[in-house]
This record gives structure tokens, sequence and C-alpha cells, in this order.
């Protein structure tokens, strides 16, 4: 299939973005910015609990990923999501929240978000909101407080309850992501399902993804969602429906509730043929894909010309060469991560 590199396509406001077209004619129009490694919890899936991050001096700084970030939107991409680590952990980071919202403001971006683990949401909820933010989503795989200082290791689980009862406050649309994780939070699900919606919130699941080294066996904490639907269908009435967040999971309506459910399946049911997500991590490192280790060095052009030339180029090359899907497996056989880098680099 040929690849054509910037097709120009009119939108609904007259304007012509230019459009960043990868070679299996996928318009790129998402993307996930990483703006630290670190995090304050040490999540059992994600990280190991001793880890060693990266020297801050070899970060973007705030200004570097304000103008990276600009240039995507100059090319095209419509929706920005701030990941970390924990992002909101990183100094000074509503500066770049302010400074990206003039691309709401303008219309160039239908979308600020921003994924977190909820600890400094008290904090910053309300800032949130002010800089044009109307979505969140917050990453909690238990209602247990035992066992989400057993999977957070380091986590406060009343300050993460308290930051959402903010994040609500303050008018922002809540999500819920839990990693469905096998003998630990599979028994939980519908009490999820119940605090979630009761409260207005949409609740999605998430397999576990073989990326990094951790302290432990991820085959033991691998559960299928198809599964997990299966037994959720015997209590719950489930209808698909077509809603989307320009996200990779896939939504059900729960009659009994009226709530959304989502799932996220990178392992049995792959997301791949309608992937319009590309990864930049707080290095200027941009991975076109989650799970392949390909990937394009942006803060060599970036701080190379104070001209964004050099950067567009650069962009479009790396789009040039987004694959078609990843190569997830877990299983026995292959008892070591599919990538070798932890999702806390990538960016959640």
């Amino acid at each position: 299939m040929e690849f054509r590199q910037d097709i120009v396509r009119r939108d609904e406001t007259g304007t012509n973005p230019a459009q960043l077209i990868d070679p299996f004619q996928r318009a790129i129009t998402y993307l996930r910015v990483s703006v630290t490694d670190r995090c304050d919890f040490r999540c059992v899936y994600c990280m190991s609990e001793n880890m060693t991050f990266l020297p801050k001096r070899d970060l973007l700084t705030l200004e570097e990923l304000d103008r990276m970030c600009s240039a995507f939107v100059e090319k095209g991409v419509r929706k920005l999501r701030i990941t970390g680590g924990e992002p909101l952990v990183r100094r000074n980071i509503m500066w770049l929240f302010e400074s990206l919202s003039r691309h709401l403001d303008s219309g160039t971006l239908e979308e600020l978000t921003v994924t977190t683990n909820g600890s400094q949401l008290s904090r910053f909820a309300s800032q949130l909101a002010a800089c044009g933010v109307k979505r969140i989503n917050v990453s909690l795989d238990t209602l247990n407080r035992d066992k989400f200082k057993a999977i957070t290791r380091w986590g406060d689980f009343n300050k993460v309850m308290h930051g959402i009862d903010e994040a609500l406050a303050a008018g922002l649309q809540v999500k819920i992501n839990a990693v469905a994780l096998k003998g630990v939070n599979e028994d939980e699900l519908d009490d999820m399902i119940l605090f979630a919606h009761g409260r207005g919130m949409d609740l999605t699941l998430i397999e576990t993804m073989p990326l990094g080294d951790i302290d432990g066996d991820r085959t033991d904490q691998y559960l299928p969602l198809s599964m997990v639907r299966a037994d959720l269908s015997q209590r719950w009435t489930l209808n698909d429906i077509p809603y989307k967040t320009g996200g990779p999971a896939r939504y059900v309506e729960i009659l009994e509730t009226g709530g959304r459910l989502g799932f996220i399946t990178p392992m049995t049911h792959n997301f791949c043929e309608s992937c319009n997500r590309v990864r930049l991590t707080c290095t200027g490192t941009l991975y076109m894909c989650l799970g392949q280790d390909d990937a394009a060095d942006l803060r060599a052009p970036l701080r190379a010309s104070e001209s964004n030339d050099l950067l567009h180029a650069a962009i479009t090359e790396a789009i040039s060469r987004k694959p078609k899907g990843h190569d997830f497996v877990i299983d026995r056989r292959t008892n070591r991560p599919s990538v070798t880098r932890h999702m806390s680099v990538t960016g959640g």
C-alpha cells in the first residue's frame, strides 16, 4: 500500500490541518505524552519496587514538551493525553497544562486529558478544570485498602479517594481504569461497577501487558477479559454500544446501572487495526507502537533548530514506520517481557 505523507483533509471548521497518515492509511490524531518516568506508587504489574529512574537532566524541559506537543498539533493531532509515571508529581506541571490550553481556545485541539493515579488530585483537580481539561482517567485496581497497599506498595488509599471526590466536585468527568489481576481483584469487579456507576463514572478494565521486568511472573497475574466478560454476563446485562473516547476501549452499557463499562484487550483481542495513537516519552523518544521497540529520536531535531522544520520532518518520517500491530504475548514459554521498557517510561 502506497504511503502518503501529509494528506490534507478539510475538517468541519473549514480549516485544513495537516494529517499524519501511516502506511496502513490510519490517521494519527492522538498523542500520549509521558512528562516523567517517576511515580509515587510502585504498582506490582508496572514496575519493580526499587526502580532506577532517568536523571533529570535527560528529561525534556516543560518548555520543550510544550513545543513538541504543539508541533504535533500543527501536524493534525487533535487529542493530547498527559501521562507518566505519575504526571502530577512533575514540578510545575500546571504550567504545561496552562500553556497547552491555548490550543483548546483556538480550536486546533479537541481535547486535553490526563491519566493519573489520583494521589495529587486533591491539589490539582480545580486547576486542571480551569485549564480546559474535561475528562481524566484515574488508575484504581481495588476498593480494598489492604489490597490497594499490596498492589501499589506505596499508595495511600484515602488520599486517592479524596482526590476522586475533588475531581468530581471540580466538574471533571472521571473514568476509573482497573487492571484485571488474576487472584487479586477478580472477585471485586461487581463492587467496582457499583462504585463507579453509582457516582456517574465510567469503569474500564484492562488486561495486564508484558512491558518491563517486574518482581514476579506475569503469567500469574494475567486474566483474560474474555473470561471476565463471560463471568459478568451471568449477573449483568451487557449491551454493546458504539461509544468511543479516541482510545482502544470497547464499551458496553450495563442495563442495571445505566453506566458504561470498557474493555481494553491487547492480549485476547488486540485493537491495532484502528490504532490512531503514538507515544512520546519524557526524553523526546517517539514510540509508534506500545508493543514494539522501534522508536524515533525527536529531541535532537527539536534542539537542533529554533524552527520546527526539522522536527516536523522527523515526525513525518517516524509515522511512515508505524507498524500494523504489536507482538504482545504472555505464556509460560515466553516468561520474559515482550518489550523491555516499563510502562512508566512509555507513557501509560
